[in-house]
């Protein structure tokens, strides 16, 4: 008789931990919203959300009926002129935003830039902006370029030093930018507590929610935000290139000096005038005529949320996470892997990330096994987990392909050590 390995017993019982939690998940119906494809689990939804079932025929809909017959006229049919709040005030609704606060339509840079320096114009005088050398890359550099604009200092503090430096510093400081998610790690942060710091020092805080957006609760007004902007396609899953979106708090809009003055956030805007008056409320917000058919894709793919508790996708994000470092600390071990996510549920996003001098090549050789995740320099291995498609069995059969590839070698096969563009 075969005696079971070590391995082979934790396999078994993950096994049986896997099934017994997806068979108490409240999101399971949920997974069917999407169209995943056969063989593949999908980890990367931090990258790129899946697709939603509703996007195909919104968007067939939008380019064979609306634009091939009414035409010109879908600006006023079809709703296409508000478009860019209406779908605001849909993502509003998953970060705790009431209407008329939240405008959709550029990318998450224009957006950035528009809201980071009307931030800043709103705390004149004060010659500091803070911002976290861990953000990622464009955030430091629309930053820096907000910074030359004004004649601002930018000083990079770690989110962790945050409130300290505020406290310290806090008369020179005009706005403090961050975001509630380390992009690399998973690390999570206070949002209330650093939002609450700022204020207590008359700063204004801006938070980068590309991370955060559709994966937890953020309660925007509750904890009193001022800006905030974050994308569509992660886990919004409003497709490649989907448009960003805004928050101007509403007691900032009456003051909010827009830098980017484009005729679609004119009070009038086909009186066609030569000089600029800005719309009232978060119109305002708009700069020029939106990408029409991603605008409807993102739209359709918010549909995936209805009727969906933000309370539940966080506690079946946080059961997530924690099973995959439950499953790579006990498959995982003595092969070379450290936990770059902190264990404790309140400190951890929608996403775990293990280290490894070999990520790269790591990833490539899952994701040609069907199991998607993907890697950041120098040598992290990211897998990003969205509550509404994903399960715990899904989690233990990466963990275990993983495994088996570092086992045997096999990422160590030519095709895995040529690096693309895009990793």
């Amino acid at each position: 008789m075969l005696t079971e390995t070590p391995t082979e017993k934790l396999t078994e019982t993950l096994i049986d931990r896997a099934a017994a939690l997806d068979s108490a998940d409240p999101l399971a119906h949920v997974r069917d919203r999407f169209l995943l494809p056969e063989g593949v689990v999908y980890l990367d939804g931090n990258s790129l959300g899946a697709l939603p079932a509703a996007v195909p025929p919104a968007v067939e809909d939008a380019v064979h009926r609306q634009w091939g017959t009414d035409l010109i006229r879908s600006w006023n049919t079809n709703g296409w002129w508000e478009a860019p709040v209406r779908t605001g005030d849909a993502v509003g609704r998953l970060i705790g935003a009431a209407p008329g606060q939240v405008v959709a339509g550029d990318s998450t840079s224009v957006q950035l830039f528009n809201t980071l320096l009307a931030a800043a114009r709103l705390r004149p005088g004060r010659r500091l902006l803070l911002t976290d050398p861990d953000h990622f890359p464009t955030d430091q550099y629309i930053a820096d370029s907000v910074g030359r604009l004004l004649g601002l200092d930018v000083r990079r503090v770690p989110a962790r030093q945050a409130a300290t430096v505020l406290a310290a510093e806090g008369a020179d400081i005009a706005v403090a930018a961050y975001a509630p998610v380390d992009y690399r790690t998973g690390e999570l942060y206070d949002m209330a507590e650093l939002t609450a710091a700022a204020h207590d020092v008359g700063a204004l805080m801006h938070w980068d929610l590309c991370h955060a957006a559709g994966a937890m609760p953020i309660g925007l007004d509750s904890m009193e935000a001022d800006f905030a902007v974050g994308c569509g396609y992660k886990y919004l899953s409003g497709g490649p290139g989907a448009p960003a979106f805004a928050y101007v708090a509403l007691r900032h809009q009456q003051d909010f000096d827009h830098p980017v003055t484009g005729w679609h956030g004119h009070a009038e805007p086909f009186a066609m005038s030569g000089t600029y008056a800005p719309a009232p409320g978060i119109t305002q917000a708009r700069v020029g005529t939106p990408p029409l058919l991603s605008l409807v894709a993102l739209e359709a793919a918010l549909t995936a949320y209805d009727g969906v508790d933000m309370g539940d996708v966080r506690a079946k994000s946080l059961s997530l996470t924690a099973f995959l470092q439950e499953c790579a600390d006990s498959l995982l071990d003595s092969l070379g892997f450290t936990m770059a996510t902190p264990r404790e549920p309140e400190r951890r996003g929608s996403q775990v990330s293990l280290s490894h001098p070999e990520a790269y090549p790591l990833v490539a050789a899952l994701t040609a096994r069907g199991v998607i995740g993907d890697m950041r320099a120098p040598d992290l291995l990211r897998f990003g987990f969205n509550a509404l498609y994903l399960t715990h069995a899904d989690v233990l059969h990466g963990v275990r392909e993983l495994r088996n590839i570092v086992s045997t070698g096999a990422h160590r096969a030519a095709p895995y050590q040529q690096r693309p563009t895009v990793t």
